[in-house]
């Protein structure tokens, strides 16, 4: 077998050396992580790390957040959620995690990151079981081997594009001929969408998150960009002076606030359970889309690498699914006031007219009933 492999028993020779150095392997002067494969993919390398620990902070959050609420209804006296120290902790991890997701865009291509969305659900799952003493079922195990596998076959990949965006990138990127077919179809698709949510009021799972997707796809372009412009201003080149980035950032705070807004009203009509695996489906594929129109992530790109990567995107998908179908909605146990403890005057008279007496089912005359109550 070893021979198969082409390998040889024997002292190792000087020869080999630079096959160890390329996979970053020891080489001559060389450590685990050195190498021209490492030299290439270092910032790549460093925004999945960033987007995988910024997923799995936001679910730790969300889980605080929702840690919070828990008490505050069980309250005796409830008091705003904004009081709670608990509940700013949770929102102050979730904006540590947004800007960590937010910086991920630079660093890596689009393509990458979006898909690791699904660590989130990967997270929420390990902290239900680990942490919240949940019981752990097969389909549990299935959607997480699933998802993990699907992020290694993404890692792995992914296309390796340069990351540095100049403003005048961007402003070549955003009138080329792809981009304006693509945003032409976009419109189209949008506005019918809208018409039939305004003046048909279809408000039907698939036409809120079709339009959250599609405003997704603008946001992680215009993510991307700017986070791009910023990171090039702090090394020293400056971006911020150019009209794009200004344009950008504005497009960028228009897309997530109607997205956040269509996103709300199906987690409002729809259960969790249902809108959390159509969602990351079709934000991450919208979001590849453009990455791929739009910077052009995949130009380079070997068949077989874009074949492998749709898969480790396929099974990404069918494991948050798995994941999210999974869980049952909890639904909170508020007790019925017992009628002894309603605020204001005790109540001493009895709720309803003794079944014996003659005025059972009958209405008492306004007189009798202020007399009797005096």
């Amino acid at each position: 077998m070893a021979g198969a492999w082409g390998l040889r028993a024997g002292p190792w020779t000087s020869s080999q050396a630079p096959w160890n150095a390329s996979f970053g392997g020891a080489g001559p002067g060389s450590g685990p992580l050195s190498g021209p494969w490492y030299s290439s993919h270092k910032t790549q390398l460093f925004g999945v790390l960033l987007s995988a620990a910024s997923n799995f902070l936001i679910s730790v959050s969300l889980n605080i957040q929702k840690c919070a609420h828990l008490r505050l209804v069980c309250r005796a006296e409830p008091k705003p959620c904004y009081r709670s120290k608990l509940w700013c902790c949770g929102i102050a991890l979730l904006g540590l995690a947004e800007l960590g997701s937010f910086t991920a865009y630079a660093l890596a291509p689009i393509a990458l990151v979006a898909p690791l969305g699904s660590i989130s659900v990967l997270g929420s799952a390990f902290i239900s079981v680990f942490f919240l003493k949940k019981t752990m079922k097969t389909a549990d195990i299935l959607g997480g081997t699933l998802t993990i596998t699907g992020i290694y076959l993404l890692v792995t990949f992914a296309p390796n594009v340069p990351q540095e965006l100049t403003a005048r990138q961007v402003q070549n990127y955003l009138v080329s001929w792809p981009f304006l077919v693509y945003s032409i179809l976009e419109i189209l698709i949008f506005c019918i969408l809208l018409y039939f949510y305004k003046r048909k009021a279809v408000k039907h799972i698939m036409v809120l998150l079709m339009m959250v997707a599609l405003l997704a796809s603008l946001t992680v372009i215009a993510v991307k960009a700017v986070s791009s412009m910023i990171a090039l201003s702090v090394k020293g080149k400056m971006q911020l002076t150019y009209s794009i980035f200004y344009i950008m950032s504005v497009l960028m705070a228009t897309s997530c606030a109607f997205q956040i807004k269509f996103l709300n009203q199906a987690m409002h009509l729809y259960e969790a359970t249902a809108v959390v695996p159509i969602n990351f489906v079709f934000f991450t594929t919208s979001a590849i889309i453009s990455g791929v129109i739009f910077y052009r992530e995949f130009q380079s790109a070997a068949l077989l690498s874009v074949f492998m990567f749709l898969f480790g995107c396929l099974l990404s998908f069918l494991g948050v699914i798995i994941i999210a179908r999974n869980k049952k909605e909890e639904h909170l146990q508020i007790p019925f006031i017992d009628c002894g403890h309603i605020p204001g005057e005790n109540l001493t008279g009895k709720i309803q007219p003794d079944s014996h007496c003659s005025c059972y089912g009958t209405l008492n005359k306004e007189d009798d009933l202020v007399k009797s109550q005096s």
